[in-house]
């Protein structure tokens, strides 16, 4: 008898183990995931988390550089949304077939700046045409995003070569894996000068703006937002309440442009 109440008991934990295993699974399955641009981090997390207490799903958000993040996708990661920091990388998904394309919208944009430590005596600069960025570098380096993939590092290429700056700029230049990597870069004070865009240095206390740069030295900063290819039902709500006036509201806060006419 004592037996069978072992076997009954065992029988009831496997049940059991079973049962949560399945409702994990479940709770993973319900959850949509985002990929998003780096510098999107702070306002899109509170986004995700207004989209989640209004009765959406639950939102697990993956933030790196867009080059990154697409490489991802193209490798087969299971993101549901894209978020890049620039068209170039949501053409490229769009080509190799990795997203939706009629869920594709413009929903952002941003400024590029120039930014130094908050201690720094580098005042307000006037950044122009024949702005010699080198010489305001000294024997520092000058933190960006690689120039060679990610957003913020081709705008700050395309800017300087348009501004007649490249050149002496170049080897100075310390590239991060992301324009949040750039950022830190300046904030620890590794770099006294660093071209990240506007939102980023709003939200790190720690470094001032000293310099816009003109709009036409670069291309429009403009962040797109598309469904993955492999996207779950669940997350066609999301990419609407992106383009709420609620998540308009965020987005300003942090500075952001947003481009889309809010639905409600």
């Amino acid at each position: 008898m004592l037996e069978v109440k072992r076997i009954s008991a065992a029988f009831a934990a496997a049940v059991l183990v079973i049962t949560v295993a399945a409702q994990s699974a479940a709770a993973q399955q319900q959850s949509i995931l985002i990929f998003a641009a780096a510098s999107m981090k702070n306002a899109l997390d509170d986004v995700n988390a207004a989209f989640t207490k209004g009765g959406g799903d639950k939102v697990v958000a993956s933030y790196a550089a867009s080059s990154a993040l697409m490489k991802q996708i193209e490798q087969g990661a299971p993101a549901d949304v894209f978020l890049s920091a620039d068209i170039d990388w949501m053409d490229y998904g769009a080509k190799h077939g990795l997203i939706k394309g009629d869920t594709r919208f413009d929903l952002l944009g941003n400024r590029l700046v120039l930014i130094a430590p908050k201690d720094s005596a580098i005042g307000n600069i006037n950044i122009g045409p024949g702005f010699d960025l080198a010489a305001l570098a000294g024997s520092g380096r000058i933190a960006v995003g690689d120039v060679r993939a990610v957003p913020a590092g081709l705008y700050a290429k395309a800017a300087l070569e348009k501004l007649g700056s490249w050149a002496a700029v170049e080897p100075k230049l310390a590239m991060a894996e992301s324009v949040r990597g750039a950022l830190v870069l300046v904030t620890r004070g590794e770099a006294p000068l660093g071209i990240v865009y506007e939102t980023d240095a709003k939200i790190e206390p720690a470094v001032k703006i000293v310099g816009m740069f003109p709009e036409n030295s670069h291309p429009p900063i403009v962040y797109p937002v598309a469904l993955t290819i492999n996207a779950k039902p669940e997350a066609v709500p999301y990419l609407g309440f992106l383009r709420t006036q609620q998540a308009k509201m965020i987005f300003e806060r942090y500075g952001f442009i947003v481009l889309t006419k809010p639905a409600n």
